[in-house]
């Protein structure tokens, strides 16, 4: 084994990955335009056949009015969250401590639409109807991300949903979903999108996640909303001339994978448990609600890496390509199901677990 050699040019060496779709390279968009008729006319500006029909399908599937394609949800989320502001008044909103736009936007949506966010609950639970009640402050959105990508991927009970919609109709109070992983939480909910999306006025969507589009995003809700959304997606500079790039590759992927949902969520639970079965790993959460989870290393973040590293080299079967350092003492990473997954032999996976939990058992004497 090379002492010199990163653990993540030791996965992408590796015959198999379990992550993922695969690599993100530009095959992704040639196999996307491979039966693409060359003469099809580009959209200009955000009209055109290949956007608006794109909208209007996603928004028929969201079970909503109409829908808007966004370069990113980054733009569209702080969008939709201003425009709830503008119309009650109040530019105050609440959501997580670790929502998206609290850690991950640089505070654009405080440093451009200066809207004051209140944080709910601790940042290692869900939030719950009593967080929404007990709110000292008037806001005019609450926003909820379904699933709590960085605890884990939690998810909420149906019921506790159905409570806090009809608490914020009651009470004026707009809710948005940050439904990035929307389409991963369907098998769990049992329940269609439109279904889940019922339950809220506004509704965001990834199309580059589990979707595995090139990039993009769809915001989705009643027609006036969509129609005061597109001007702030000319206002941010949202409207490039084409998107159809975007469009074609978010079509084509998602027509391939809207009916894996369900498998890479069974997959995700018989990866967990293969994790749980091993000394000094614990997941988060310990049954997949979705087709993600994190993986909990109770060991040094450089001591693991060690022992990952040389299961690639020996198997063939690549695990994790990084590691973040939560202390001295463990540290963990992300897992999300993709087309990768089934590909590994059985046989395989299983040899590369098994030496996997000798060498943690190991090294946890």
């Amino acid at each position: 084994m090379s002492e010199k050699k990163t653990l993540i040019e030791a996965y992408k060496e590796a015959n198999y990955k379990i992550l993922g779709h695969g690599a993100r390279d530009v095959q992704t968009l040639q196999d996307a335009f491979s039966e693409v008729d060359g003469n099809l006319e580009s959209d200009i500006y955000g009209t055109g056949k290949i956007i608006e029909e794109f909208q209007e399908k996603m928004a028929n599937i969201l079970g909503k009015e109409a829908s808007v394609f966004f370069p990113s949800g980054t733009m569209a989320q702080q969008i939709a969250l201003r425009i709830w502001c503008d119309e009650k008044g109040i530019k105050k909103v609440a959501y997580h401590p670790l929502c998206h736009l609290e850690i991950h936007e640089e505070d654009g949506l405080k440093e451009l639409h200066q809207i004051e966010p209140i944080l709910l609950a601790d940042k290692d639970r869900l939030i719950r109807l009593e967080d929404v009640t007990n709110i000292q402050k008037d806001i005019s959105c609450l926003l909820l991300e379904l699933p709590q990508r960085e605890i884990g991927g939690q998810l909420p009970k149906y019921s506790m949903l159905e409570q806090i919609s009809t608490y914020c109709r009651e009470r004026n109070i707009k809710l948005h979903l940050d439904g990035a992983r929307l389409f991963e939480i369907l098998p769990y909910y049992e329940k269609t999108a439109a279904e889940v999306c019922s339950l809220f006025d506004s509704v965001y969507i990834s199309l580059y996640k589990g979707i595995g589009g090139i990039a993009g995003a769809i915001l989705a809700g009643d027609k006036e909303f969509i129609k005061k959304s597109k001007v702030w997606k000319r206002r941010h500079g949202g409207d490039l001339i084409s998107l159809y790039p975007y469009i074609i590759s978010s079509d084509y992927y998602f027509n391939q994978r809207i009916n894996k949902m369900e498998d890479y969520y069974k997959e995700a639970g018989e990866l967990a448990k293969l994790f749980n079965s091993c000394h000094a790993i614990k997941t988060k959460p310990e049954l997949p609600v979705s087709n993600m989870f994190h993986v909990h290393f109770l060991l040094p973040k450089k001591e693991v890496e060690q022992i990952l590293i040389k299961v690639y080299e020996e198997t063939g079967v690549g695990i994790a390509p990084y590691l973040r350092e939560m202390n001295e003492k463990e540290c963990y990473y992300e897992v999300s199901i993709g087309d990768m997954y089934s590909k590994v032999p059985k046989d395989e996976l299983n040899k590369s677990f098994a030496m996997l939990d000798k060498d943690l058992q190991q090294a946890s004497k």
